[in-house]
């Protein structure tokens, strides 16, 4: 682990990713350790709009924002560690493995989403994470996801 851990406001986040609303799935990163492993806050409200159809009366958040959550959240910290603020990364879904959802995350819920880099090196453009999202410290999800990411030329 790197002596000094960096994080990711949403001003830097924005710089860093493509995504608005109501599709920034990422509020905070904390703890990024280069391109290893990072953790992700997203503070679950019910003013998203999923949640006027999943399900009205019973507000449940999407297992497939939870997984885009957690590829955001890597996405910040691959683009944070090489520094991509403001070079138009793109990032592409290639593959979701071994996916399981664990627990209902409902707005008021704080989503904790961890992630560590199972492969992907500086450069390289296919990167594989694994990811656990947590809500107070019980697990609501895990996946393992590849992604391309179309890192701009320096």
């Amino acid at each position: 682990m790197s002596s000094e851990l960096l994080t990711a406001d949403i001003n830097l986040i924005q710089r860093i990713l493509p995504h608005r609303y109501p599709f920034l799935l990422v509020d905070k990163v904390l703890d990024i350790d280069g391109t290893q492993s990072s953790r992700g806050i997203k503070n679950v409200t019910m003013n998203e709009p999923h949640f006027q159809g999943h399900f009205p009366g019973n507000p449940i958040m999407p297992g497939v924002t939870i997984v885009e959550a957690m590829a955001q959240t890597a996405a910040v910290m691959v683009g944070t560690a090489l520094n991509m603020a403001d070079k138009e990364m793109q990032v592409y879904f290639m593959a979701i493995d071994g996916c399981k959802f664990r627990r209902k995350v409902i707005p008021g819920d704080v989503l904790e989403l961890k992630l560590t880099t199972v492969r992907g090196k500086p450069g390289g453009k296919v990167w594989k994470f694994s990811g656990i999202a947590e809500v107070d410290g019980e697990m609501a999800a895990e996946a393992q996801f590849t992604a391309m990411m179309d890192l701009p030329k320096e």
